[in-house]
């Protein structure tokens, strides 16, 4: 499976939503706030109904690289996973459609299996609404709610299937 680069989609969807302005951000878990995320490729989008949010999952270029050539099992170190959370919204102009609204918050995880031995080889950061004040109650919050998918590197995500282009008009 190849994944499409959704730069401009994530773009559109991203910018207008989080303080792009803000890059001295303080760190979250003492991990620092990742730079150029919002040009990440998309890797595919969920919708929480236990929390009623919806997320886009995005990956940095090595995220990107492992997808496409099946290597995630596990993750190579330098990945970087990251979520944009939002509470869900139906649109008001077409009531079957559950659109974002208020942006939660945004999330990440680093692979480093030295780093983050303690943790399974991830680093885990948070940044909340907004102005995305950092969310410091640890790691291990984030930790052992990923427990259930330990079995798949501690990754939730199902990466989106793509089309892969093969002719042009």
């Amino acid at each position: 499976m190849k994944i499409q680069n959704l730069l401009a989609l994530s773009a559109l969807v991203i910018s207008p939503l989080v303080n792009a302005g803000n890059t001295n951000l303080l760190n979250s878990n003492g991990i620092k706030y990742p730079e150029g995320w919002r040009n990440w490729a998309t890797i595919s989008v969920s919708h929480r109904t236990d929390n009623n949010t919806l997320r886009l999952i995005v990956g940095n270029s090595i995220a990107i690289t492992a997808i496409q050539s099946g290597n995630t099992q596990p993750w190579p170190n330098g990945s970087i996973i990251g979520k944009v959370v939002w509470k869900e919204a139906v649109l008001e102009s077409w009531k079957a459609a559950i659109v974002p609204k208020q942006l939660v918050h945004t999330e990440f995880m680093f692979k480093d299996s030295n780093k983050y031995s303690k943790t399974q080889g991830w680093g885990w950061a948070r940044w909340v609404g907004l102005d995305q004040k950092p969310f410091n109650k640890g790691a291990q919050v984030c930790f052992s709610c990923h427990s259930p998918v330990q079995h798949r590197d501690w990754v939730f995500t199902e990466p989106a299937e793509f089309p892969e282009i093969t002719h042009r008009y």
